[in-house]
């Protein structure tokens, strides 16, 4: 895997002078509890990804985390070059490339905090139907009556931004969550720990029943054979050809948003008591639990639904989740309801991960100098307010839109292109600064093969996106570049050109060893994009 080393420099010579600012008063368990809502992300894509790939979905599930748990490994160096910051991956990994590109960095930077800031719109929707499904009648009038604001047909097709019982209760959950973490990470993560056990509960259980039971017929995982439609757009089987290659490369991409998330457990190295230790056992146990949650639960899915199941449009939209959970475990009335209230913290926790995580990435943006200086305000219990309401309010918008699979599609681009730009800092930061003590190194050939997938992951996105909707890679790249004009106005008004005295000792470097190889590896990451859209075929 890799060695530990000792941390000569000394992390408090660079810490912030501010009064208020982050608080080292957590543990790498303080962070596994924080990042155990990751898990709960299968949730959301489970049956878009049966409905993509068919059959083969379990193999997409094993292939998506196994691929991320090697990318943590990457992560987990990088993180140990910069104890003193906050802000997870992205924010380690832009340092790698602000010496070759003042914009790429901030770019890595906000596609990260464009993935995760959604899961808190995506999530707390997801919850708030659960609720109300349980609670009324899907033809009642609480369930359908909506006030359409703007017709949004030009961005999406059927995209509106509306108000309706989904919305209101919605933005109840979250200012719950806000609630929750404005004390601080410390307070947050003893409620994150409490949400964690009673969440992933019911995950464990639906996991483990059918393979105790052995209820899993080997025809609903069999044969392995993607999806196709006929001319009537049933689902049918298909083969291996080119259409066949292209809906597992959809399928992938939809798996890896969920499954790559667990990262953000070095979001808080700044907050770590211990973060030569800390960083490290925080990101590989969560991935850990990842590798078996991602695992299993997908496979007790499958092999107690079956194919046909899984394509239920319940299943698909992940509104009839709870009652099929329910039924695994063969319950009544209070069983469901006891399985909905579990999946409703469940989704929760994973929420709390997502604000948690994103607004420490909008804070360490700020602090670098790469977004606005209002963002790295903190209140006295160190917790980066400013940040999270900015986080609120983004979020009380898309809880507005109408198609939150538009949103997920969106926004996993912009992942993509993050998790590509971090991985290839790895071995930047590796020629550049050799010498820098790192409380982690992972094996050279573990930093090869997460380089190796940044580019794996690029085939998924310009293979993969546009299933989810014409455009959407499009869409993607766009929202990717929205970050341009901020930086421009905070680094050449704000800043005349200057970055922040302590990002300027970060960023020192007698020799740029890397020399043109940062600007080759952009080019082909560019380029295969660019070919695994045009050899993609859509049936």
């Amino acid at each position: 895997m890799g060695v530990l080393a000792p941390l000569d420099r000394a992390y408090t010579l660079q810490q912030p002078s501010q009064q208020h600012e982050l608080q080292r008063t957590l543990t790498w368990k303080d962070a596994f509890w924080v990042t155990s809502g990751v898990p709960a992300g299968v949730l959301f894509t489970i049956g878009a990804v049966s409905s993509t790939i068919g059959t083969p979905a379990w193999i997409i599930w094993i292939a998506a985390i196994l691929i991320g748990f090697v990318q943590s490994f990457v992560y987990a160096e990088i993180s140990t070059l910069y104890p003193h910051k906050s802000g997870g991956a992205s924010v380690y990994g832009a340092m790698g490339w602000v010496r070759y590109s003042k914009l790429v960095a901030p770019v890595s930077v906000w596609c990260n905090w464009i993935a995760w800031s959604p899961m808190l719109a995506m999530g707390t929707s997801l919850a708030a139907g659960y609720m109300l499904t349980s609670l009324f009648p899907a033809d009642s009038a609480i369930n359908t009556w909506k006030l359409t604001l703007l017709d949004l047909g030009f961005v999406g097709k059927g995209l509106t931004l509306r108000i309706n019982a989904t919305f209101v209760l919605a933005a109840l959950f979250l200012l719950v969550t806000f609630k929750l973490q404005h004390s601080g990470a410390s307070a947050a993560a003893t409620t994150q720990r409490i949400l964690g056990i009673a969440s992933l509960t019911p995950l464990v259980i639906i996991a483990l029943v059918p393979l105790a039971t052995g209820d899993m017929p080997s025809t609903n995982f069999l044969p392995l054979v993607p999806l196709t439609h006929d001319a009537t757009g049933a689902a049918v089987a298909g083969s291996w050809n080119a259409a066949g290659v292209s809906t597992a490369m959809a399928a992938m991409f939809l798996a890896c948003w969920s499954t790559f998330g667990f990262e953000t457990a070095v979001c808080y190295t700044r907050e770590f008591k211990n973060p030569q230790k800390d960083v490290f056992k925080a990101i590989f146990w969560s991935g850990v639990l990842c590798l078996f949650m991602f695992i299993a639960v997908p496979i007790a899915f499958q092999g107690e639904l079956g194919l046909a199941g899984m394509l239920q449009p319940s299943i698909i939209d992940g509104s009839g989740v709870g009652a099929a959970m329910a039924r695994f475990v063969g319950g009544g009335t209070l069983v469901f309801n006891v399985v909905v209230v579990m999946l409703v913290l469940a989704i929760l926790l994973i929420v709390m991960t997502s604000m948690m995580g994103s607004s420490r990435t909008l804070y360490q943006a700020s602090v670098d100098g790469w977004l606005p200086r209002y963002l790295s305000r903190v209140n006295r219990h160190g917790a980066p307010t400013s940040a999270m309401w900015t986080d609120l309010g983004f979020n009380l918008f898309l809880l507005l839109l109408s198609d939150y699979m538009a949103i997920l599609s969106v926004s996993n681009v912009c992942y993509m292109i993050f998790v590509f730009l971090n991985l290839q800092s790895g071995w930047i930061h590796r020629m550049d600064r050799p010498d820098w003590p790192r409380a982690y190194r992972c094996r050279n050939w573990l930093l090869g093969l997460g380089a190796l997938c940044g580019f794996v992951d690029l085939v998924f996105v310009g293979a993969g996106a546009n299933f989810q909707g014409e455009h959407t890679l499009r869409n993607g790249l766009l929202a990717a570049l929205l970050i341009v004009p901020v930086f421009l106005y905070r680094h050449y008004v704000q800043d005349g050109g200057r970055f922040p005295a302590s990002m300027a000792r970060d960023m020192e470097l007698k020799h740029a060893r890397a020399g043109v190889l940062p600007y080759v590896a952009l080019a082909a990451g560019a380029l295969v994009i660019w070919v695994a859209s045009r050899l993609t075929v859509i049936t």
